[in-house]
């Protein structure tokens, strides 16, 4: 029986099972991926009595804003009834927002924090990201003397990290979050301050979403009461908690509160507010909170001529007078 002749491959057919062997191998590495990423991650499964061990104690962390830390409370059945308890002050290990459009308090309002907790002895981590580290230094001096606070006792115990400065903190969100890590356990701080957290998505805000998500879930890893400030564009209504980035960061973080400004433009704004023509009044709101129980009330707010925020009585009540 005669062999049959073998034809030789040329370079066309060389080349073409080369390629199909590529192309078979890469599908096979990625359904391997795909099978390893689709793989149940038990490490996330627990009872409730487990997860319940780990709960973190509620307590309230002072704000240093006269007429704040009542606003926050839980509630006790006594005698069959319920109770309010005053918190005294943020929700320990909360993610609370804070915004508003410009000139409404928001810095004044972390800024206090920050001395408050820092003059209890409470080291705080302070990231700056519209200003400088020695401008915001100055306003930090100011706070500290209009609240009686000895400025010498509390400046080792605020950590600034200038993102204002070193624009690879505020474009690498994974430098950042290492610079953070870093301090925290070198300074074991326990409140974390971001003013503005809308700087990190400046220009791109369709990435709030996961720029406001991963911090959240680094403070709540690291055990820190997080203070983010947001900002509001123009075409945002005030007493709603929307800022730069959509609803992203109100969805996300444990508490919103909301600081506003009307300007008095006629008799019957003037007689509403009891403020004249012409004058800027702020209103404070707090816009849910997960965490506990909370005032639902729009309260009017002040800003001294000390530079200090103050929630006043509620804007009802200052009506009915």
């Amino acid at each position: 029986m005669a062999r049959k002749s073998v034809k030789p491959r040329s370079k066309e057919d060389v080349f073409a099972s080369e390629a199909t062997g590529d192309v078979i191998s890469e599908v096979t590495e990625r359904a391997e991926v795909e099978r390893e990423e689709h793989k149940p991650v038990t490490e996330s499964l627990s009872t409730l009595r487990e997860a319940g061990k780990k709960a973190p104690r509620l307590f309230g962390i002072a704000s240093g804003v006269e007429g704040l830390d009542d606003l926050f409370f839980t509630t006790e059945i006594q005698d069959g009834k319920p109770v309010k308890k005053p918190l005294g002050g943020f929700p320990s290990y909360a993610v609370v927002n804070i915004t508003g459009v410009p000139d409404t308090g928001k810095s004044l309002m972390v800024e206090q924090f920050a001395v408050k907790q820092a003059s209890m002895g409470y080291p705080v981590l302070f990231v700056t990201i519209e200003s400088p580290a020695p401008f915001v230094a100055a306003g930090l001096r100011q706070r500290s003397a209009a609240m009686g606070i000895d400025y010498e006792s509390v400046q080792d115990k605020i950590i600034l990290v200038d993102a204002a400065s070193y624009g690879i903190l505020r474009h690498s969100l994974p430098t950042l979050l290492n610079t953070l890590a870093h301090a925290i356990r070198t300074y074991e701080t326990k409140s974390l301050v971001v003013d503005s957290i809308t700087g990190l998505y400046e220009a791109r805000e369709m990435m709030a979403r996961d720029v406001v998500r991963t911090l959240f879930n680094f403070a709540k890893k690291w055990r820190q009461t997080a203070l983010f400030v947001s900002q509001k564009r123009s075409a945002h209504e005030q007493l709603s908690p929307e800022a730069a980035g959509g609803y992203a960061v109100s969805h996300i973080v444990d508490c919103s509160i909301v600081l506003s400004k009307v300007l008095i433009t006629n008799r019957f704004e003037a007689k509403l507010y009891k403020a004249p023509v012409g004058e800027v009044v702020r209103l404070f709101r707090i816009d849910g909170c997960r965490l506990c129980g909370h005032d639902t009330k729009t309260h009017l707010m002040e800003i001294t001529e000390t530079g200090l925020v103050r929630i006043g009585q509620p804007l009802s009540i200052e009506v009915e007078e």
